[in-house]
């Protein structure tokens, strides 16, 4: 697809994005069977039902566009997910294993964080006011998956966090 304008450039993204939550999908159960620590496996099967609304979400925004969003693959979801999988397969200390998913899954967050806060901008910049604001709540939630993950490597949650129970 040529990006001869934003709205090329808005719509290749959608369609990346779209991927991205699809294969995410696939994956956060495998994360949350490998997690140890119950909340962070709770945390995990919480994001996965929001990734899923995500990904219904942003298939509405492309279905208004009469844009057809099973066309392209997200390579870099697939290469993050690809480092969460060997983590899995690693084995090892599970308070270690739970810390490095930690790593794995805001990796995750923050490349979903950039995508959606560019796709906000970009929908109000084309006028696209209701796209805007739903891509706005989808970056809510990105964030406060983000924050979760924060608090549970830093025992916010509990006595100690994930990463000071992998120390020792």
């Amino acid at each position: 697809m040529k990006l001869n304008t934003l709205k090329d450039v808005y719509v290749g993204q959608l369609k990346d994005v779209y991927s991205a939550e699809k294969q995410l999908t696939e994956a956060l159960p495998q994360m949350a069977q490998a997690a140890a620590n119950q909340k962070l496996r709770q945390a995990f099967k919480n994001h996965l039902t929001e990734t899923e609304n995500h990904m219904q979400a942003v298939r509405t925004i492309l279905d208004d566009l009469n844009e057809n969003p099973t066309s392209t693959k997200c390579k870099a979801m697939e290469g993050l997910i690809e480092e969460g999988r060997e983590i899995v397969q690693n084995g090892g200390d599970a308070d270690a294993r739970d810390a490095a998913l930690i790593v794995a899954a805001q990796k995750v967050e923050h490349y979903e964080i950039a995508t959606y806060g560019s796709l906000r901008t970009f929908a109000n910049s084309l006028g696209y006011d209701d796209a805007a604001r739903v891509l706005q709540s989808i970056l809510n939630q990105e964030y406060a998956a983000d924050q979760t993950l924060d608090d549970l490597a830093m025992g916010t949650y509990g006595k100690t966090g994930l990463n000071t129970a992998a120390k020792n």
